[in-house]
């Protein structure tokens, strides 16, 4: 089934402006959640805002928003002043430039939505999809939406013939990793070499994302079915514990044994056999008469 659309927008390529439709890359309908319910009557439970000083309900009509600039002191904003400081919505995603694809950081990376071209557009975003994918780069665009300037990536996703819009974090929205306390020691090469090992027992070609689920999610739905039918259900409490390792050579090689043991357990292969070819016996060759 097509997915639906969740907006137009207009992406302007120099004098070439493409009308294109946005898609949204994630399910999150699969998401199991939860309601806050009253203990005994089972009814769902609402939040309120109230005045933590005197315990008073706060209604609608009572709640401004306001800055804090200094601690508990507040600059207080009117919902005209808001919406007048907010960007002007428009359906245009202007190219800013074009940058190679592999200098994009994954650490800016957020949003992800798919595009597709508008009617009458096709060629034009066939011609954009194409040019990036040949040339590896990708295409910064700036929009504003919901009240705020946006910037993104348009790119190419391997394997589909479409491009990807990817929001990105503004510099100043990211932390640096260098704030990160790593302290300071060294690995020996013998250790790098158990843990290359390692590495190399469970490496594969290529990352297949439908190898992998969300279990806890399908426990959880079971679950819910038989608490729906009303059957008893018995919830294993995990009882492993996660060490610290102190010896870092034993535990890389207890590691690769183990990997071992698993590969020899595996069934193996049924061995192919390729039927033997016997050689047509070739015919005599006849002696040339005088």
């Amino acid at each position: 089934m097509a997915l639906r659309s969740m907006q137009s927008n207009m992406l302007s390529f120099g004098l070439v402006n493409i009308p294109v439709k946005v898609y949204s890359a994630s399910e999150s309908s699969t998401k199991i959640s939860f309601n806050q319910l009253h203990a005994e009557k089972k009814t769902r439970l609402k939040q309120q805002m109230y005045d933590p000083e005197t315990g008073e309900v706060v209604t609608k009509d009572n709640i401004v928003k306001g800055y804090e600039f200094a601690k508990d002191q507040y600059v207080v904003f009117s919902e005209e002043e808001l919406k007048a400081l907010e960007p002007e919505s428009d359906k245009r995603m202007e190219i800013a430039e074009f940058v190679p694809a592999e200098s994009i950081d994954p650490l800016y990376l957020d949003t992800l939505y798919f595009l597709g071209p508008d009617k009458g557009a096709e060629r034009a975003f066939r011609l954009l999809m194409v040019t990036l994918s040949e040339t590896k780069r990708a295409a910064v665009v700036r929009y504003a939406s919901r009240g705020r300037e946006h910037v993104a990536v348009v790119r190419t996703l391997a394997g589909w013939d479409g491009l990807a819009l990817q929001q990105l974090r503004y510099a100043d929205e990211v932390r640096s990793p260098a704030e990160v306390p790593l302290g300071e020691t060294e690995v020996t090469p013998a250790e790098v070499a158990l843990a290359t090992q390692l590495v190399e027992a469970q490496a594969v070609s290529a990352f297949e994302p439908g190898k992998y689920k969300d279990e806890h999610q399908e426990k959880l739905r079971s679950i819910i079915e038989q608490k729906v039918k009303g059957e008893p259900i018995t919830i294993a409490v995990p009882t492993k514990t996660m060490v610290p390792v102190l010896d870092l050579m034993a535990a890389l090689k207890a590691s690769i044994d183990a990997k071992s043991a698993t590969a020899k357990a595996a069934p193996a292969k049924p061995e192919v056999k390729v039927p033997e070819v016997k050689a047509e016996a070739k015919a005599p060759k006849k002696k040339k008469t005088a």
